[in-house]
């Protein structure tokens, strides 16, 4: 897990000539409510987008982290509330998204800086997501979240933004968009997915002034601040039988830790929390949302935080942001192995190029 600077500049925005409008595909989740509150004190306006499930179970952990900052902050400070909108917003529900954009134009007359952020992690091998109809089902539901739900958001933005002239689509995916992690071959497959569709979509819509922007973070910041499920393990992926650092052990040694923690600060369960232990039994599937203390939170997502203020709605903003020393010095060590091998094979790759007498026979 990476150590967070411990100091952290303080935000920076692009110019504009106008507050901006933003929505949040997961408003109530950290990354939600972190960047709302640099917004709205920046003047900037904020829906928040919230899934149905959320709404309707107050004791959940989001909604008691959600409706803490809304009562405590929104309605409170200045100015706030009147820039600050809660609509039902999930991703998988192409007519949700439809009506979501729809009540943002009718409310804002616009809609300048989409930010997809949601997201869900299941942890498991290759192979033991396939093991059954319920892993095979939290692979697609993964998928629903991680690709079919930005990629509704985003086709249903896009008439709006192209009447307009002009708008900022950005998501915050991480460098498993880079990188393959065992045990977290599914998740990593979602990531590549939606990056894939992102690439093709920024040349198609550049001629209406629309910007396409993915923030890579560590790997850690959407998953410890996002559900996570893992899946019961088979024997031949047991540490002791299969020496590959699989994604398992390193999460669950991080939320041990973050358990021990919490536990060192305060002897009561939080309501709301899905376990006060969220470590992974190896016999059954087990959902657990990472308890993180405010300041945890903070520290975490500084840097990411940063780079969506800095990022969002500029003018000409980066095709792929890379956040944090250690995400870029990964990433290089994977672009530098990708190139080794290129040149170790190239005379192999040209061989099967066709002479021109060949190709272009008379």
């Amino acid at each position: 897990m990476s150590k967070p600077s411990s100091i952290v500049p303080p935000p920076q925005f692009p110019t504009h000539p106008e507050p901006r409008v933003w929505l949040l595909s997961s408003g109530a989740s950290p990354i939600g409510i972190a960047l709302s509150r640099r917004l709205l004190t920046h003047g900037d306006s904020v829906v928040f987008g919230r899934a149905p499930k959320e709404l309707s179970d107050a004791n959940s952990y989001r909604a008691v982290d959600f409706t803490t900052f809304w009562e405590e902050e929104v309605l409170v400070k200045e100015g706030w509330k009147d820039r600050a909108r809660v609509i039902s917003l999930d991703g998988r529900n192409m007519g949700q998204c439809q009506a979501a954009i729809a009540d943002i134009c009718a409310s804002f007359r616009k809609l300048d800086i989409l930010l997809c952020c949601s997201s869900e992690t299941v942890v498991g091998s290759v192979e033991e997501l396939g093991a059954s109809p319920r892993t095979n089902a939290l692979v697609r539901d993964q998928f629903e979240t991680n690709y079919f739900g930005h990629v509704n958001i985003i086709k249903a933005a896009l008439p709006s933004m192209r009447e307009k002239g002009r708008g900022h689509i950005m998501l915050v995916t991480g460098i498993s968009g880079h990188l393959g992690t065992p045990g977290l071959g599914m998740y990593c497959a979602s990531q590549w997915a939606i990056e894939g569709f992102c690439d093709s979509l920024t040349y198609e819509v550049a001629p209406f002034n629309i910007r396409v922007t993915i923030i890579q973070p560590t790997i850690e910041i959407q998953i410890l601040t996002n559900p996570i499920t893992a899946v019961p393990q088979l024997p031949p992926y047991a540490p002791e039988a299969n020496t590959a650092p699989l994604f398992r052990e390193i999460i669950g040694g991080i939320l041990d830790r973050l358990d021990s923690a919490a536990s060192a600060a305060s002897n009561e369960t939080t309501k709301g929390r899905l376990s006060s232990k969220p470590t992974f039994p190896l016999d059954k599937t087990v959902s657990i949302y990472p308890q993180l203390s405010e300041e945890m939170k903070d520290q975490l997502l500084a840097e990411t935080i940063n780079a969506l203020t800095a990022i969002g709605g500029h003018d000409n903003p980066p095709a792929r942001h890379i956040v944090g020393h250690e995400a870029v010095g990964l990433v290089k060590e994977k672009l530098k192995t990708v190139s080794e091998e290129l040149e170790d094979y190239v005379e192999v790759s040209c061989a099967v190029d066709l002479d021109a007498d060949v190709a272009n026979p008379q």
